[in-house]
């Protein structure tokens, strides 16, 4: 329309402009025209419509897994290398941002630009990141996707617990034009995929027709849709194969995800990283990008562990139910609606018009969050239960240690503090060290030759074994060399030595006779005539 309407004007004015010689125009004007029709033909057709994709949780590196299964279709092929350089991801810090161009069918046309915005942290701190994002003008266009990962399934309705209250207090903090943006964006996206034409004829006259919304949907509407992503299903049979596993657990949890993510209209879908499934077209068709080149239509399933597709507003109780019978999806309902409220701020009574500063039973502050029960969390995590925290129970550690290794609640040391307490640690072993060190050195200078008598080390030669401590000895073995042939045991020799010697002083001292030592030969002069001795043996040709 707005190029038509540019081009009626043109002719329009050319024709005045021939037909008035009252009023005639420069060449310049006439050119001045001209082209600011056309830059504005221009760049109205290369206007490429925005939308805006909230990726929440996961880690940075499962975030680019995703990004790189945006960019595959449902065959697994990706998009052709040569459409230009990659755009950069920054996703390390805080808030992170990319982008991505949606190319239609032939890979050739852009149909539109896609902004992402990551974050992986579900911290109250960074809702402000957030808040600047949500616009009247960005609402209508905008989805936000929650990352699950199949390693850790026992976390689920922990961290989406997390992350609906952060959206949920998000939402409260925006302006009444939002307000009003996201109401009429439930109201349609409500209505989506409910009409009672779903097979696309045309004709049969209840096109209009609407299904009307169940019990348990769109109970705690977000204003914004919402898509969980579960990733890594293939570690779906590593969990069978080494965690016992059965189709009771998978069916658990894909009713319970299922049944809580239908009170917030939301769609659910399993990917593993090479087989991404439906996930470009389920992303797409909530973002309102089709192509007129290839329509794609969205097929649930909910039979193939693995491949898990619910599409929004298709699920209901009575669907959830058929999976597996016995399942409570009422009493899960409500129990969801008390998890996603806000904890509340626990005072004190105030004394005299000013707060005590007492502290609370639990080590809670003035001012402090105080934790709800959360019935949801509990009965999920008592059927899927964490390995970790199984192991840590069997050995009867408290619930603060057990909630610190099972990464819910982890209390950081300050990194100064930390730092002073090592350095502590280090004077401490270096005063121990100088103290050995001195002792040491006087023990040298009381004994520069040889060793007091008693001691062990009357011979005055000291072998490795003795220069080291316990521990070494254990390390390095007997001291050992060969001479002739004949492998010989250095520690077990002087032993022998020493015994002969000591045997011979005895005979001497009992029969009157005066000791070898006091013809003035030292012990180390008769060891070394000794080994002397031995090898001029060794050295002659008979041995």
């Amino acid at each position: 329309m707005s190029a038509s309407h540019r081009i009626s004007t043109y002719s329009h004015r050319s024709t005045g402009s021939s037909n008035s010689p009252s009023r005639p125009r420069s060449s310049d004007e006439t050119k001045k025209n001209i082209w600011s029709s056309m830059l504005d033909g221009v760049s109205s057709g290369k206007r490429l419509p925005e939308k805006s994709l909230l990726v929440l949780g996961g880690t940075p590196e499962t975030q680019k897994d995703f990004l790189d299964s945006l960019t595959m279709d449902e065959s697994g092929r990706r998009r052709p290398p040569d459409r230009g350089r990659k755009p950069p991801v920054a996703n390390q810090f805080a808030l992170g941002y990319t982008y991505q161009d949606v190319l239609d069918a032939d890979q050739d046309d852009i149909l539109a630009r896609m902004s992402l915005y990551l974050l992986t942290d579900p911290s109250p701190s960074f809702t402000p990141l957030l808040k600047p994002l949500l616009t009247p003008r960005t609402l209508p266009n905008m989805l936000i996707v929650i990352l699950l990962d199949w390693s850790q399934p026992w976390l689920w309705v922990r961290q989406l617990r997390e992350w609906i209250r952060v959206l949920r207090s998000l939402i409260v903090s925006l302006d009444d034009d939002c307000k009003d943006v996201m109401e009429e964006n439930m109201n349609s996206w409500q209505d989506r995929g409910r009409k009672n034409n779903l097979d696309g004829s045309a004709g049969t006259g209840t096109e209009d027709i609407s299904i009307p919304i169940g019990p348990g949907e769109w109970d705690e509407p977000l204003g914004i849709p919402l898509c969980v992503v579960c990733q890594n299903a293939d570690k779906i049979e590593t969990l069978e194969r080494e965690r016992a596993w059965k189709e009771e657990e998978f069916d658990f949890v894909l009713q319970y995800m299922r049944t809580i993510l239908l009170k917030h209209g939301a769609s659910l879908i399993y990917t593993m990283p090479e087989a991404p499934g439906s996930l470009q077209t389920l992303v797409h068709s909530s973002l309102g990008i089709q192509s007129m080149l290839q329509k794609k239509q969205l097929k649930h399933n909910v039979i193939d562990r693995d491949r898990v597709l619910v599409p929004p507003n298709w699920d209901s109780w009575g669907k959830i139910r058929v999976l597996r019978d016995g399942f409570d999806a009422e009493g899960v309902s409500s129990a969801w609606s008390v998890d996603i409220q806000a904890p509340q701020v626990r005072t004190p009574p105030l004394v005299n018009g000013e707060a005590d500063g007492e502290e609370f039973p639990n080590g809670e502050t003035n001012g402090a969050p105080a934790e709800q029960e959360s019935p949801a969390v509990v009965v999920f995590e008592e059927t899927i239960h964490d390995p970790t925290r199984d192991s840590l129970l069997a050995q009867g550690l408290p619930v603060q240690q057990l909630n610190a290794a099972n990464g819910v609640e982890i209390e950081s040391q300050d990194n100064q503090a930390f730092l002073t307490s090592q350095l502590e640690v280090l004077d401490k072993l270096r005063a121990e060290d100088e103290k050995s060190k001195n002792a040491g050195n006087k023990d040298k200078t009381r004994n520069p030759g040889h060793s007091h008598q008693g001691s062990g080390h009357e011979s005055g030669i000291v072998t490795p074994r003795e220069t080291g401590s316990g521990v070494v000895e254990e390390h390095i073995g007997p001291v050992q060399f060969n001479m002739g042939g004949i492998q010989v045991d250095a520690d077990d020799m002087l032993k022998r030595l020493k015994d002969r010697e000591a045997t011979r002083d005895a005979s001497a001292g009992d029969d009157g006779v005066t000791s070898p030592i006091d013809d003035g030969k030292t012990e180390n002069e008769r060891l070394a005539n000794f080994f002397a001795g031995l090898m001029k043996k060794t050295s002659s040709p008979r041995s």
